[in-house]
């Protein structure tokens, strides 16, 4: 034996014979400190699978929605011919409304429930169990022909959507401080392709029988059916995450409340030097079985700061998302650029596509070397940027009678400000990780989370789109793109509000916890 190996079992017995006053997480990360964990890219695919099939099924309606509406027979026929001889479906644009509200609106009262849920019997089941019903959801809306199961069924594609914050509980536990936010950058890009994916099959798959006449016209199911083509394509999409994840997704909550004996240390947490493994952790009772705790014991102040912020931030991104397209397509003397929707739609669809990429590429790299309280500050900065460019580009196209080049250039610098503050969900949900006080909560953790997000889809863009509607019937000054910057820049104080120690509450939630449960 070499007189190194005698130095290194030494050092090693030494060690053994001495107190850990901190847990074994802290060792190891020193000693691998600079060293990245690979990501295992197996699991985290059968992941991003799951996560790219539920936004395809939730988008692929909008294209052929309100035509459906209109031949189920609900709006009675009920049309109002304007002075142009066009025709506006007033009663249309309500019903369609009707259905698409709902799916937003049961996933926010049931993420949490299965947030709970995969606490007490596991993550695989739970996440599964998403796709599969979202298949049959599809198929039973592709076949409905009144309003009321359009519903119904609409409905059940959100309460089997809501398991949307498991996938993240599933990527904390596979990860660890140094690859964690590899594996959450891509999750934007997954949302962007679905939700980019979704409408096209929409649009291109609905009414194949006048489409392709010569081909699906012959086929006189497609003739009775015309939108159930696009709907079985997403349904396909989603059995396929399905049958993925049952076979090749493995279970990453080891430590199911009815185990009789405790479950090894999972294969993705650093090993836990002799003489600290057989410690209990609070939160966990010291018999052969681990007990989830209530979720009440989510109830400390730095996981409610980090959900708060969570919160207030995706109410104000997903206000200005629906910001953009109304105020681009508003007249210019009203407020907006006066774009035609063809224009809209390439802005929006290359910062789309450029977004996810972009974010995929970079955003572990720079968690990694700045931390993700760093990059939120950043972002939040961002924000107020990007909601500045509103009064800013409208003042440029007032002044040059139209959208210029100098117009060009605020719109350019909104959306490059706009990709510095798309990250901000996956830096939060890190930071929802970190601030989780029991890793047996962690499902519920990221529950709440998520609720918050799904709330601000349902109550944002209705919000922000009545202030700016108000703006432009009142002519108000307080309501007006500038007054909604003054509001954004007032609630974005809430993300750096002292508390009584003088730290950041954004910083205080960021600390690292390792041990009493907590995860790192």
């Amino acid at each position: 034996m070499s007189a190194q190996e005698h130095v290194d079992d030494a050092t090693r017995d030494s060690e053994e014979g001495q107190p850990k006053p901190v847990p074994s997480a802290v060792v190891v990360e020193e000693r691998r400190k600079g060293e990245r964990t690979p990501l295992p890219k197996l699991q985290l695919a059968v992941v991003f699978l799951v996560q790219f099939s539920e936004p395809v099924t939730a988008m692929v309606i909008y294209p052929f929605v309100n035509q459906l509406v209109r031949e189920t027979g609900i709006t009675g026929g009920n049309e109002a011919k304007t002075d142009l001889g066009r025709y506006t479906h007033t009663h249309t644009g309500y019903y369609a409304g009707i259905i698409e509200s709902t799916f937003f609106l049961s996933e926010t009262l049931t993420v949490l429930a299965w947030g709970w849920l995969s606490d007490q019997v596991g993550r695989k089941p739970v996440l599964i169990m998403g796709p599969l019903g979202l298949s049959f959801a599809m198929l039973g809306f592709g076949l409905s022909k009144t309003f009321w199961p359009l519903v119904l069924f609409r409905t059940l594609q959100g309460f089997f959507n809501g398991n949307i914050g498991v996938s993240k509980s599933v990527i904390a536990e596979i990860t660890d401080s140094t690859n964690i936010g590899d594996a959450y950058a891509p999750t934007p890009l997954m949302w962007s392709c679905g939700t980019t994916l979704g409408p096209v099959l929409g649009g291109l798959l609905s009414n194949p029988a006048t489409q392709w006449p010569d081909t699906f016209g012959k086929i006189a199911f497609l003739r009775q059916y015309p939108y159930f083509l696009p709907c079985a394509a997403a349904s396909f999409l989603a059995f396929v995450s399905f049958a993925v994840s049952f076979i090749a997704m493995k279970e990453t909550n080891q430590e199911p409340p009815s185990s009789p004996t405790p479950s090894p240390p999972q294969a993705t947490e650093p090993p836990t030097p002799p003489g600290t493994h057989s410690e209990p952790t609070p939160g966990q009772d010291s018999d052969t079985e681990a007990k989830v705790p209530p979720i009440t014991d989510l109830l400390v102040p730095d996981y409610i700061a980090t959900v708060l912020n969570y919160g207030f931030f995706s109410f104000l991104d997903l206000s200005a998302s629906a910001l953009i397209p109304l105020v681009y397509s508003t007249p210019i003397e009203y407020g907006g650029l006066g774009m035609d929707p063809f224009t809209i739609g390439v802005i929006m669809g290359t910062y789309g596509i450029s977004k996810g990429v972009l974010l995929a590429l970079f955003l572990g790299k720079t968690v990694r070397r700045y931390g993700p309280t760093k990059l939120i500050q950043t972002s939040i900065f961002a924000q107020f940027v990007s909601m500045s460019a509103f009064p800013v580009a409208n003042l440029l196209a007032r002044r040059a009678g139209g959208a210029d080049a100098r117009v060009a250039c605020a719109i350019f610098l909104q959306y490059l400000t706009r990709t510095m503050v798309t990250p901000c969900y996956s830096l939060m949900t890190i930071l929802v990780v970190r601030s989780c006080p029991n890793k047996l909560l962690l499902g519920s953790a990221n529950g709440v989370a998520q609720t918050l997000t799904s709330a601000s889809r349902v109550f944002a863009p209705a919000i922000a789109s009545s202030l700016f509607s108000l703006s432009v019937q009142r002519s108000s000054a307080e309501l007006s793109p500038e007054g909604l910057i003054g509001i954004a820049g007032n609630v974005l104080r809430i993300f750096v509000i002292p508390d009584h120690s003088g730290a950041s509450l954004i910083v205080q939630s960021q600390r690292l916890r390792l041990g009493s449960g907590r995860l790192a």
